[in-house]
């Protein structure tokens, strides 16, 4: 019978083992029963239905088998089972062992830990395991997993134990709920009371090392591997090679690296991971591609390390092969893949993501739906992300401020105002990132009053210090509405320095205002803190232009050349059937540029027909106006308009994303196209949204 539990590989190999007990007459024995129970419990392939049928036959269970059937339970995550047994076993008389509430506590889970925890450390004491260390080591575990952390040390400290293993718990404890210093801490008093740590424990510690991103107690850690007080395994390794490049160090971290006698996906990826951190994407994605096995923790890296970059089409195609590599995406995955169709305007790509999500039963939490909010804000979707918003079943600090921002650069400051005033009734404490959404919605409606009070709030009821990039916003808000003094009186008065940000917000006023003296100046205080700022000269370019000072334009233009000062071409993003295309001003390089330039051409024509007139005011060329013209005809948003008109069926939304501040222009002709072709054209430009829609634009010109 022995040899035949041996070799038992399955349950139905266990039942025919279980079958020959009975017709042998051998099925009361107290040792096979224990044998055919135990294997249920503690094999992989065990059935605790099986186990508990038989458990019920049996009239005197000895404790060790109430024993195996709670691990049994533990063993499959069914935690409440495991109460269930303890509670029948006090109830028919029988007291639990040193065994009974390791095995208990091993598979709680946080909900049942929070109902049921306390009450059976009442247990422990009143059965005297209190001192027993597996027992504290359970209690430890199961207090610092449902987030009790106080009580865990309390336990913790009671034992007064040289157990590293509980030392080891207490530090899994605290890196649990991200309270790496405490880790730290701990690993010091460790030192002092002259324990040896074993690999476990230097990998706790090198771990919270790796997020607290304190290079030199890491390096305090690795000496005890360089000096063999400890041996290297695969796993220090790895985390060896995490907290050298979390940190930066990626010379160190491939030292190690290179040394390691055998590698895992783990030992990869921190590499891959290291060097996107340090901006080396290219080098990243060449270990990437060298790797013998990746997974989604590998693969979400590389993705990340694009976004970093700002290289959201390739983060894109690199999804798609992960997809056809058969890798199972997590929510993480989701969330980068999320971001970059927000950045590109893929509201095509972002849908699909969202069925995939749904279809897979990938975790939609929080971060996930918050990525959602962003993206289809991001693609000019301002229903569903409200729709998003309301489905949500539990939201936070984040939800609240993507709403409020979304709202505010989609031209639709009043309801960001109003969703601010939810955010506050439901006592969710803005952030300085949530005031920043708030100013914005003052800033796109004009609403200047409102945006002053907003700022004194801001420190004086949430004691909140203003940024920069709130001077920016006030400057920005007091400057679009005209009051170009107020601005410059303001940025003056700043308690900081400003930055190249805050002037360019009062220089974009200059522009929209007309004032050229004043625009001079603060050029002149961008081009000291930046002397390169292409964006700058341009806009100064386009002042001129609109004011016609002509021989102003001709000396900086000259000044641009004798500089090597470049314009930062105009390039527009436009999906379609799931794919991004760009454009840049006068592309040709296009597959069909033919067809794009000949629905340019006949555009050009019906919107003349309905009364447009191109604007040439701010075209910084000295050149005549014909080709003046041509020069804003091949705008590359006119050329993503032209192009998503003859590819897409009539009344289908046009999307488009602009690296730019659209010119007046494009926005006309925008305008113009949505009531000529019945068609809702949003661009999303440099600084807010456009909804175009039967001939006007959602920022009532006020932009």
């Amino acid at each position: 019978m022995a040899s035949l539990f041996e070799t038992c590989k399955s349950m139905d190999q266990l039942k025919q083992i279980h079958s020959h007990t009975i017709k042998t007459g051998l099925t009361s024995n107290p040792v096979l029963q224990n044998r055919l129970i135990s294997s249920c419990c503690t094999c992989e392939w065990g059935d605790m239905k099986y186990a508990r049928q038989m458990f019920d036959t049996m009239s005197e269970p000895s404790v060790f088998i109430w024993n195996t059937m709670i691990k049994g339970y533990s063993r499959i995550d069914f935690p409440e089972n495991g109460v269930s047994m303890y509670l029948e076993m006090l109830s028919r008389n029988f007291r639990p062992d040193r065994y009974t509430f390791p095995f208990l506590l091993k598979g709680f889970t946080r909900d049942i830990a929070l109902e049921r925890g306390k009450e059976l450390h009442c247990h422990v004491v009143k059965y005297g395991f209190d001192s027993n260390v597996f027992v504290q080591n359970s209690l430890v575990h199961m207090y610092s997993s449902c987030g009790w952390i106080d009580m865990a040390r309390g336990v913790f400290d009671l034992s007064q134990t040289s157990d590293v293993v509980t030392w080891n718990v207490m530090m899994s404890g605290y890196n649990r709920i991200k309270k790496f210093i405490e880790s730290i801490k701990l690993f010091d008093e460790m030192e002092r009371k002259g324990l040896l740590p074993t690999s476990v424990t230097l990998v706790l510690v090198l771990s919270a090392c790796s997020k607290l991103k304190d290079l030199d107690y890491g390096k305090r850690v690795h000496k005890y591997v360089k000096e063999r007080r400890v041996e290297p395994s695969l796993m220090l390794e790895n985390a060896l090679i995490d907290m050298y490049a979390t940190c930066g160090k990626m010379n160190l971290a491939l030292e190690i690296f290179r040394n390691m006698k055998t590698r895992d996906v783990i030992s990869w990826t921190p590499i891959v991971a290291g060097f996107t951190n340090v901006g080396e994407v290219d080098l990243a994605r060449k270990y990437f591609d060298q790797m013998p096995e990746r997974d989604y923790v590998s693969w979400t890296a590389m993705i990340d390390g694009y976004l970093r970059v700002n290289r959201f089409k390739e983060a894109l195609a690199l999804f798609r092969e992960m997809q056809t590599s058969n890798i199972k995406p997590d929510e993480f995955t989701m969330v980068s893949v999320l971001t970059a169709c927000a950045h590109l305007g893929a509201l095509e790509l972002g849908e699909w993501i969202k069925t995939y999500i749904d279809k897979n039963k990938i975790k939609n939490d929080v971060y996930v739906g918050n990525a959602l909010i962003d993206m289809y804000f991001k693609c000019g979707s301002v229903e569903k992300a409200q729709r998003i918003f309301k489905e949500m079943p539990r939201i936070d600090k984040f939800t609240w401020t993507a709403m409020i921002l979304g709202l505010a650069i989609n031209g639709q400051g009043e309801e960001a105002l109003d969703m601010f005033s939810k955010m506050l009734k439901a006592s969710i404490a803005p952030d300085d990132i949530t005031y920043i959404g708030v100013l914005c919605a003052c800033t796109h409606t004009g609403m200047v009053d409102m945006g002053r009070k907003f700022f004194i709030n801001m420190t004086s009821k949430h004691g909140i210090e203003p940024n920069v990039a709130h001077y920016g916003c006030m400057v920005d808000l007091l400057g679009r509405a005209g009051h170009l003094k107020k601005a410059h009186e303001f940025i003056k008065n700043m308690p900081m320095k400003p930055n190249s940000i805050v002037w360019s917000a009062l220089l974009g006023a200059c522009r929209v205002h007309k004032d050229v003296e004043m625009a001079e100046m603060v050029a002149k205080q961008i081009l000291e803190l930046e002397p390169e700022n292409g964006a700058v000269y341009v806009l100064l370019c386009n002042i001129y232009a609109a004011c016609k000072r002509w021989e102003n334009l001709r000396k900086l233009r000259q000044l641009m050349v004798d500089r090597g000062i470049k314009k930062t071409p105009g390039c527009s993003l436009i999906e379609m059937s799931g794919i991004v295309h760009e454009f840049v001003a006068g592309d040709q390089s296009h597959p069909q540029s033919k067809e794009i330039y000949s629905k340019l051409d006949e555009m050009t024509r019906d919107l003349k027909f309905s009364g447009y007139s191109p604007d040439t005011s701010e075209i910084s060329l000295d050149v005549g106006e014909e080709d003046k013209e041509t020069a804003l005809n091949r705008h590359s948003e006119k050329l993503a308009i032209a192009f998503a008109l003859f590819s897409s069926e009539p009344g289908v939304t046009i999307r488009i994303v602009k690296n730019l501040r659209m010119c007046v222009d494009c926005h006309r002709v925008a305008k113009l196209v949505s009531k000529v072709y019945n068609r809702e054209v949003i661009v999303r430009d440099k600084t807010r949204f456009h909804h175009f829609r039967h001939g006007s634009c959602s920022c009532k010109d006020y932009w």
